[in-house]
């Protein structure tokens, strides 16, 4: 099972488009849809959706992927729940990046001063990330520089922030799922 994390733009078809493309590693592609705007309520409906999900699932090795903001979740609701991630272009810092398109930025800072202390220190190993080196929305030099040090890096030459193709990563992501 890979559970699929939005970014900000939940309405995207490129959404569907990448959870069809994840069905050539695994038939069970689940989206986790959340509402970007409230991330408070954002973060424990994650926690009951990813539960529930795993709940009824028999998949030895699920997975989380997230985009962008999805990327963000993914990472923190995968380490809460013992799953490998998958981070595409994360947005690390919403909280910054994303001023005036949240209605409360500062919540995300809240979460990140909640969470398990030094938590990716403690999912070491468990990620993925796959960074566009043309990213018209991060700066995935500092995302690689804040990441490396506990996850494997991908760089992609082709893909801009959405990363509408996965393509050139699917047989790494499956390997990746199944180590």
């Amino acid at each position: 099972m890979i559970l699929y994390f939005h970014g900000f733009d939940a309405t995207s078809p490129g959404n569907h488009e990448k959870m069809r493309q994840l069905q050539f590693i695994d038939n069970d592609v689940r989206l986790v849809s959340y509402s970007t705007l409230h991330p408070k309520h954002d973060m424990q409906h994650l926690l009951n959706e990813v539960s529930r999900q795993l709940q009824v699932c028999d998949d030895p090795h699920p997975m989380a992927i997230g985009v962008g903001l999805g990327a963000y979740w993914a990472e923190r609701i995968g380490f809460l729940n013992g799953l490998k991630t998958v981070l595409i272009n994360p947005n690390l810092h919403p909280e910054v990046t994303m001023v005036g398109k949240i209605d409360r930025p500062e919540e995300y800072a809240d979460i990140a001063n909640k969470c398990v202390s030094q938590f990716r220190e403690k999912h070491r190993g468990n990620g993925l990330c796959i960074l566009s080196r043309h990213d018209d929305v991060n700066d995935n030099q500092a995302v690689a520089s804040a990441l490396s040090p506990y996850y494997e890096m991908v760089w992609d030459e082709e893909q801009h922030h959405k990363f509408a193709s996965l393509a050139a990563h699917l047989a790494q992501i499956k390997d990746y799922k199944l180590a």
